[in-house]
């Protein structure tokens, strides 16, 4: 991990979820300044930051939003991602990132259940952690937390 703008790793990111999102009819909004600097490692931390958005894509129903913000606090840099999409229920929050976790609600949808599990490891290797916040049939926040150096 090294200091660098964090705009040019998220819009990798997104640059892999707009498609499926444009196709859903999933509205995508982005609020990051430009200069916004973080301690990370580009292609490490786009592919955790993929794999949040691809599951909020996957998540969310057809005609539902997704909004990206990032904000510069003292220590981290937080970025949070929102979706309008089903949401989880509390008592499996705290397993969704466990490796091929796969909540019996969701079989119907593509996916192995390694996206948050690698998503986790990618980010705690660089010193920083991702939380969440959900409530049923409302939709979710997942923010990741990355130092500042």
């Amino acid at each position: 991990p090294k200091p660098q703008a964090i705009y040019d790793t998220l819009a990798a990111a997104l640059g892999g979820i707009l498609l499926n999102a444009e196709q859903k009819k999933i509205a995508v909004t982005v609020d990051c300044p430009e200069t916004v600097t973080a301690a990370h490692d580009r292609k490490w931390t786009t592919e955790a930051l993929f794999n949040i958005l691809d599951n909020a894509v996957k998540y969310t129903s057809a005609g539902g939003s997704i909004q990206v913000r990032v904000r510069d606090w003292e220590m981290y840099l937080r970025i949070d991602v929102t979706d309008t999409g089903r949401g989880i229920p509390e008592h499996s929050q705290g397993t969704i990132f466990k490796r091929f976790y796969r909540d019996e609600a969701v079989h119907d949808i593509d996916g192995v259940g390694i996206g948050l599990y690698l998503a986790r490891e990618i980010i705690t290797m660089q010193g920083g952690y991702i939380t969440v916040e959900s409530k049923v049939g409302e939709g979710s926040t997942f923010s990741v937390f990355l130092p500042i150096k």
